[in-house]
């Protein structure tokens, strides 16, 4: 029999779905995969009903449905601050996972080079390989997940034709400020590097960190390919609409890469979302205040179980330290803490290029019904380990 590509053996199955599963298999609260456990707004609900009854129901343009990109385009300049143009600025992917890799494969030639900060969301190596480029990495330190200028600056002398930003960051939590980011900017222009951003985390900030679109610098609209979604904004994961914003010379190539990798995203969906697009102000301010509740109640059992941590600046994601409990494996542990104590977590060493075994990561998206039965139950995280040995 023929053999498999020798690609698809250079990286695994994700690590962050195969913990849903094992929580799935134990009945463990699922503070893995970060997903909600509560329901879109109301008026997207509604807005869903009816365009499951009235449609439409074929094919939308190819890269986007008139209405919604236009809804994107304005919600997207006034956050942004740049005049977005809804017909030669947008692409609409099925995701930010398509998107990144529709930027991935735009940007890049095989055999090229991309920088990925370390850690990073487990995605960017899988579409590193399967883009056939070769991955930089450059480390960023805890506490604060500040990278090394002279290592950065190291990893732009090797000519690579993009840079990957996840900003905020998943999985530490990080905002970069803004002097980190023009820091970027300018070894992106001097070594004409591409930078490609993933933003799904937008809206969900903690003060006083304040969020900077990349794209808005001076100088690095044409350079930058912004990729995000509507996925945590507005608690629809499971709508898969994403996007990718890029001058109309990218946008042009992103439209061909999507339009042979998924053809376009769902229709009724998009005309349904258009009521998330459009919502006020106050939705995302609204957002912002329940998401810190979310972080404070999570990190408040974190201190009250002794437990050592990085605080998240934005995003939902925390993580924390496990090396007092001396297991060698943090895959091990959280398999081990979804069994016996029923908090399902993804072991740290999937997102980081070092070898990191002692952080695990938590999401808090969700309920605060939730959150406290997930806490009560980490307070005997201790306990639990003391009998079995950890």
């Amino acid at each position: 029999m023929p053999e498999t590509s020798k690609r698809t053996s250079l990286f695994t199955e994700s690590v962050i779905r195969r913990m849903t599963r094992v929580a799935n298999e134990f009945g463990a609260i699922n503070l893995s995969q970060g997903f909600p456990d509560f329901d879109p707004p109301e008026a997207l609900l509604q807005a869903a009903e009816r365009a499951a009854r009235n449609g439409p129901h074929q094919y939308a343009i190819t890269w986007g449905a008139q209405k919604f990109r236009t809804a994107l385009a304005r919600k997207q300049s006034r956050f942004m601050g740049l005049a977005l143009n809804p017909d030669a600025n947008f692409v609409v992917t099925c995701g930010s996972t398509e998107a990144m890799m529709a930027a991935m494969m735009t940007a890049c030639n095989p055999g090229d080079k991309v920088i990925i900060f370390s850690p990073f969301y487990e995605n960017y190596v899988a579409d590193a390989i399967l883009s056939g480029v070769e991955p930089i990495h450059v480390p960023l330190r805890p506490p604060d997940f500040a990278f090394d200028p002279d290592e950065l600056r190291w990893a732009f002398e090797q000519k690579p034709k993009a840079l990957i930003l996840c900003n905020p960051s998943n999985p530490s939590g990080k905002v970069f400020t803004r002097e980190e980011l023009l820091f970027i900017a300018a070894l992106a222009e001097e070594h004409d590097t591409f930078v490609i951003t993933d933003e799904v985390y937008e809206h969900i900030i903690y003060a006083p960190a304040q969020h900077t679109y990349f794209a808005s610098l001076p100088g690095m609209f044409d350079r930058t390919i912004s990729c995000s979604s509507l996925s945590k904004t507005y608690s629809i994961t499971g709508w898969r609409l994403g996007y990718v914003i890029a001058s109309p010379r990218v946008i042009d190539s992103v439209r061909k890469v999507h339009d042979f990798l998924t053809v376009g995203a769902a229709a009724p969906l998009q005309e349904a979302a258009v009521t998330g697009l459009e919502m006020p102000d106050s939705y995302y301010a609204d957002l912002q205040t329940a998401y810190t509740e979310k972080r404070d109640t999570f990190l408040g059992y974190m201190d009250r179980a002794g437990l050592t941590y990085t605080r998240p600046e934005g995003a939902y994601f925390v993580l924390v330290d496990i090396s007092e409990f001396g297991n060698p494996s943090d895959t091990a542990f959280c398999e081990w803490l979804a069994r016996e104590v029923g908090v399902a977590a993804v072991p740290g060493s999937s997102f980081f290029r070092e070898p990191v075994r002692h952080l695990i990561r938590f999401h808090f998206a969700k309920r605060l019904e939730t959150l406290h039965q997930a806490g009560e139950r980490l307070l005997k995280l201790r306990e639990k380990a003391a009998l079995h040995g950890k």
